[in-house]
């Protein structure tokens, strides 16, 4: 029976363009405006951070995420490009391009 825990894929290492951040911490993203209180939220972001590597333990994660900074915006991707780019409300991004469909984002730097 293939392993499935409940938000196991609501979290994303950013390599998008034009995210400002506090420091050079690594940066994850998930669709939505969610709140990174809520248990699943946190347990799921904290297993991202053990398997991308920048927490060694899942109790690591969870520590790492009391001096998070959580931004909540937008972002789409500019004509068909993989990667997102931050927007505001309109789909407009600081270089002045439209994206293709406007997302609601969470990000957290940790």
């Amino acid at each position: 029976m293939k392993d499935s825990r409940t938000g196991e894929t609501l979290w994303y290492e950013w390599t998008g363009e034009d995210l400002e951040t506090e420091n050079d911490g690594t940066v994850f993203f998930t669709i939505g405006h969610v709140d990174i209180e809520h248990e699943v939220v946190r347990r799921a972001l904290a297993s991202a951070l053990q398997r991308d590597g920048s927490a060694v333990s899942l109790g690591d994660g969870f520590r790492s995420l009391d001096t998070a900074i959580v931004t909540h915006g937008y972002a789409g991707m500019v004509d068909g490009a993989i990667d997102f780019a931050v927007c505001d409300v309109a789909g407009e991004t600081r270089e002045g391009d439209v994206v293709d469909e406007i997302c609601v984002v969470t990000w957290v730097e940790i």
